[in-house]
C-alpha cells in the first residue's frame, strides 16, 4: 500500500503565499504523474496542476503564472508553491499520485487526505 501525507495548508491573506507538500510512503516502486486538485464547498474537485516523472508540468488556466508544481523523486514528494493567492483559491487541496507496483502493468491512483487553504483578510 501507498500512503500520502499532505502539509502546508492554512490561513493566508490575499496576495500571500503558501507551499503545500505531499509525501508518499509505503511500498513504493514507481511513481508516475503527481498532481494537485482542489475542491470548494458545493463545487466539483478540479485539477490544479500536474507533473510527470520527467517534470513536464501542466496547469489550470486559473493558476497559471501564480502556482508552481515541482517534485523530488528521491523523496517521493510533490510540492505546490502558491503565490498571489486570492479568495477564490480557498479550497481543500488534495494530492494524487499514479503509482505502478512492482510487477504490475497498470498504475493505480492514490489520494491524500486533503489540506485546507483559506485566503481571507
Amino acid at each position: 500500500q501507498v500512503q500520502l501525507v499532505e502539509s502546508g495548508g492554512g490561513l493566508v491573506q490575499p496576495g500571500g503565499s503558501l507551499r503545500l507538500s505531499c509525501a508518499a510512503s509505503g511500498n513504493i516502486f514507481r511513481i508516475n504523474t503527481m498532481a494537485w486538485y482542489r475542491q470548494s464547498p458545493g463545487k466539483q474537485r478540479e485539477l490544479v496542476a500536474d507533473i510527470t516523472r520527467g517534470s513536464i508540468t501542466d496547469y489550470a488556466d486559473s493558476v497559471k503564472g501564480r502556482f508552481t508544481i515541482s517534485r523530488d523523486n528521491a523523496k517521493n514528494t510533490v510540492y505546490l508553491q502558491m503565490n498571489s493567492l486570492a479568495p477564490e483559491d480557498t479550497a481543500d487541496y488534495y494530492c494524487k499520485i499514479s503509482h505502478l507496483s512492482r510487477g504490475a502493468v497498470v498504475a493505480r491512483d492514490f489520494w491524500g487526505q486533503g489540506t485546507p487553504v483559506t485566503v481571507s483578510s
